[in-house]
């Protein structure tokens, strides 16, 4: 069963509901649009700086492939990663309404080194697997990019590694109109093709109702796993 999205906590003024029904006059129609918050309490801080919410997964980090070439991405080991493109995007997926998260360790083959940290735990790679170069470290919606040169890869490439599918009509194993936002705009097209740009903040939604774009703030702090020296991005 999977958690909806837990309420934020209400002020004193509990009379006010938190869903605020906002109707627009557009032309000669009515328009409307449930404005919901994305202020979730029950969160916290994790590994890499960026709040980690008490939700379920989309779907088991566990599908990633193991190691082939997927859509000429690489798996590489600690000893011959090479990072010299390196970025971050924030990603938020709303299945009818409710938030879900991207799981740890996708883009990450098994065994992984799991590394426990007081904010929680952080998935990398380790002696005996590899890393493809798009993947995620914590359970905190953050794929990191992290290339040996630069490229521009997309987010059907991620759903490729994670062997999870994206369409428009499907976003991992569920079913239903996939709506596609980016740094609040709303993108038309194959959602196989939205862009992994430096710093891009993706809202993914499948089914109804679709969840307005819900803006993001991030900045990833910590080692940011084997093969580099800190959480540094590539400027472009």
């Amino acid at each position: 069963m999977r958690l909806k999205t837990p309420h934020p906590r209400r002020g004193l003024r509990s009379a006010v509901p938190y869903l605020l029904l906002v109707v627009l006059l557009l032309g000669s129609g009515l328009a409307v649009v449930l404005s919901t918050g994305s202020t979730n309490s029950n969160s916290h801080v994790g590994p890499e700086g960026v709040p980690i919410f008490s939700v379920a997964n989309l779907a088991s980090s566990a599908t990633t492939l193991t190691g082939a070439s997927v859509d000429g991405i690489t798996c590489r080991t600690e000893a011959k990663e090479t990072v010299k493109y390196h970025i971050h995007v924030h990603v938020s997926i709303y299945v009818n309404g409710n938030l879900l998260r991207l799981p740890a360790g996708i883009g990450i083959t098994k065994p992984q080194l799991v590394e426990h940290y007081r904010t929680g735990v952080f998935d990398d790679v380790g002696l005996y697997d590899c890393l493809y170069w798009l993947h995620t470290h914590a359970a905190d919606g953050i794929i990191h990019v992290e290339a040996p040169a630069k490229e521009n890869f997309t987010l059907g490439q991620f759903f490729d590694i994670w062997n999870q599918p994206l369409s428009s009509t499907q976003l991992g194993p569920d079913r239903g109109p996939v709506v596609v936002f980016e740094n609040g705009k709303r993108l038309d097209g194959d959602p196989r093709a939205t862009p992994l740009s430096p710093h891009a903040t993706i809202q993914l939604d499948v089914g109804s109702p679709t969840v307005p774009f819900q803006p993001f703030t991030f900045k990833v702090t910590g080692g940011c796993g084997q093969g580099t020296n800190s959480c540094k991005t590539s400027k472009s």
